[in-house]
């Protein structure tokens, strides 16, 4: 096994919090970074990392309130979020890396991207938004959200979370990342910055995704210069974890040798 298994990483503290990153795979391989999903954590990029873990170095973090990461006292944003990731990059001294995001990670790597104030070789988004619209489906999802509802219907994630964060609050969890999830401030998605992106950009889309639309995702592609699009049929929001076999050849072309 060479994934992460949050016994064996670091703490950073950053601005309040104590974001946790733990390093796998080929310690002389070339950096890829993972970031991961809302309500979620570094292990769910295993059986990516299983397969890369023996050519690359893998770096995932968890992102703040989550895993093993402590929330802090500020606000939860996006840009938060950009901040804790580019203070770990420094920390680590990083100078080429690329990133794997996905959904809220995506949305974190496009805005590091667009900022360009830490250069990234190559980035691989799935299942992510990079703005939000009025008319958006996810709007009215992301407004039926409870704690209690989350509970109920993936109580798999309620559990790693519970065991995993040293200051569990999963009911303040819930509000802090609904009001991210909403936010449409310059604090939130990319929005038209992502035509700043320079890096090359594979943008990964599962057909069945009922959070990110199509049209989304090809607009996506469509405003940054140098990217791609691979929508896979029959794969929803988390490509990388129900069907990692039909991502495998793609990313491999794609990631640095």
């Amino acid at each position: 096994m060479l994934g992460f298994n949050h016994q064996e990483g670091h703490y950073l503290e950053i601005d309040g919090a104590h974001i946790y990153y733990e390093i796998q795979g080929n310690a002389k391989g070339y950096p890829l970074i993972f970031l991961h999903g809302g309500l979620s954590d570094i292990e769910t990029f295993n059986r990516l990392a299983n397969h890369f873990g023996n050519t690359y170095q893998l770096i995932g973090i968890d992102s703040r309130g989550q895993g093993k990461s402590t929330l802090g006292k500020e606000n939860l944003t996006y840009k938060r979020i950009q901040q804790d990731v580019e203070a770990i990059i420094r920390h680590l001294g990083l100078k080429k890396y690329s990133i794997i995001g996905h959904s809220d990670g995506g949305i974190v790597a496009l805005r590091l991207a667009a900022a360009g104030t830490i250069p990234v070789d190559k980035m691989v988004v799935i299942g992510t938004h990079w703005t939000l619209q009025e008319n958006d489906p996810m709007k009215e999802i992301t407004k039926q959200v409870t704690a209690e509802g989350w509970r109920a219907m993936l109580p798999d994630t309620y559990e790693s979370y519970q065991r995993l964060n040293p200051q569990a609050d999963f009911n303040k969890l819930i509000e802090v990342l609904v009001s991210m999830w909403l936010d449409t401030s310059e604090n939130s998605y990319p929005n038209e910055a992502i035509r700043q992106i320079t890096c090359k950009l594979l943008v990964i889309r599962g057909d069945n995704d009922k959070l990110v639309s199509r049209i989304n995702s090809a607009e996506l592609a469509e405003n940054v210069a140098h990217s791609c699009l691979l929508n896979i049929p029959f794969l929803g929001h988390s490509p990388h974890e129900e069907n990692p076999e039909m991502l495998i050849p793609f990313l491999t072309k794609f990631l640095p040798k």
